[in-house]
């Protein structure tokens, strides 16, 4: 899934010079891991809820709204909180309100009330989201600065076999159970007990942790361009809508994945949820590729290339069927690993001070993930899956614009 930026920071460290931060980086890795985990498991409630509350796709697809709708309203006011407590306390805080809202799925099921749900994942969300605010710096600079990227790609990784477990857990845990079932949610009770008490855990293993205390850099250095204000800079613009269609193209293929691939081989849920892991793990090997492919090739050229065979892969999808039209959607799993770090960094490109301000709006986008994917949802009620995915493969078509024009800076455009 898509990460929430770092903010520019410094560091004030107290304590022994040549620290090593491996039990720290170790920590990270299991926060990723969980982050990513818990997010691609809502891909295991939609159709979970779709059948347990005989739900239309626009109603389960709720599940994504509420859950990505929290990055557009709580991405701002939780780098406000952890600039107040800092971003260990931050991180803490992030694995508190994500547990409690895990746990609020155990009287959710008792009452059988999907809006209960709902709520709990809002609170979940919120957690996730502090969580993501608050992590990303400590990857940065925990070791030296020439090896930040590597640390933050390691990280990342982690966090993809997360969400590559979790399509596989669900499956058997959530799903599973549910086969046969007229309607129910108990099967959701337990799994997501463990999910907070892991939580739980891992908080007050981050909270005795010995951290270097991070400080947020004061805006100031100098702009390519001297803007009026931060909606000055043409590639940021862009970048935004292009954050914003990048998600939600991603969200909601895996948001109906499981659905499209129960009905395209006639399988249960459960079987078909299954290779929704292989969706979600594409992007790790894909990311693999990408760490050596944008070291020899241009951005933007990579960026291009990955949408228009997303296109393509998409239609090629909706104009077959059986296994054929399953992989090919699949396969847009790994067109997706290298968008987002490429988008962000062409939309951040040249805008020096404002770059704080841009990771802000640039995390607020990722609430993409909830109206396209609610879309879609409204779309398949009303038409058919052909239908439906022309959604996320309009957006592509966006991504493939910003690849090939959107990202210029004005002066780039006035003498090309």
């Amino acid at each position: 899934m898509a990460n929430l930026p770092s903010q520019a920071t410094v560091v004030n460290e107290s304590g022994e010079s040549g620290k090593s931060y491996t039990p720290a980086l170790i920590s990270l890795a299991v926060l990723y891991f969980m982050m990513g985990f818990i997010t691609c498991l809502n891909d295991t409630l939609v159709p979970f809820f779709k059948k347990g509350f005989t739900l239309s796709y626009s109603e389960s697809s709720l599940v994504q709204f509420y859950f990505f709708l929290t990055y557009g309203i709580m991405s701002i006011p939780a780098g406000k909180v952890v600039e107040r407590v800092g971003y260990k306390n931050g991180m803490v805080l992030g694995f508190l309100v994500a547990a409690f809202g895990a746990l609020l799925f155990y009287p959710a099921s008792v009452f059988h009330q999907y809006y209960l749900f709902l709520t709990a994942l809002f609170i979940l969300a919120i957690g996730i989201v502090l969580l993501q605010v608050a992590a990303n710096p400590y990857i940065t600079i925990l070791g030296p600065t020439k090896t930040a990227s590597a640390r933050l790609t390691l990280i990342q990784g982690v966090g993809s076999i997360g969400t590559t477990t979790a399509p596989l857990f669900g499956a058997y845990f959530i799903l599973a159970p549910l086969q046969g079932a007229v309607s129910g949610s108990e099967a959701v009770r337990y799994p997501y007990l463990g999910i907070a008490l892991v939580l739980l855990l891992i908080a007050t293993a981050v909270y005795f942790l010995s951290l270097p205390v991070i400080g947020i850099q004061k805006a100031g250095g100098n702009s390519l361009i001297k803007a009026r204000s931060i909606f000055s800079f043409r590639n940021l613009n862009f970048g935004i809508i292009a954050i914003f269609a990048y998600v939600g193209a991603e969200v909601s293929i895996g948001t109906f994945l499981t659905n499209y691939i129960s009905e395209l081989l006639s399988v249960t849920e459960s079987e078909a949820n299954t290779f929704v892991a292989f969706y979600w793990g594409s992007m790790l090997v894909g990311r693999l590729f990408g760490f050596f492919g944008l070291r020899v090739l241009k951005a933007p050229l990579i960026l291009s290339v990955a949408a228009a065979v997303s296109i393509g892969l998409i239609l090629f999808s909706v104009s077959t069927s059986g296994y054929p039209a399953v992989w090919s959607m699949i396969a847009v799993g790994l067109c997706n690993s290298v968008m987002f770090a490429i988008i962000f960094s062409l939309s951040v490109e040249g805008v020096g001070s404002y770059t704080t301000q841009a990771s802000g709006l640039l995390s607020t986008a990722i609430a993409g993930g909830a109206v396209v994917s609610f879309a879609q949802g409204v779309l398949k009620d009303h038409t058919t899956w052909q239908v439906a995915f022309l959604i996320p493969a309009i957006c592509y078509v966006y991504i493939l614009f910003f690849g090939i024009n959107g990202y210029k800076h004005k002066n780039d455009i006035f003498h090309s």
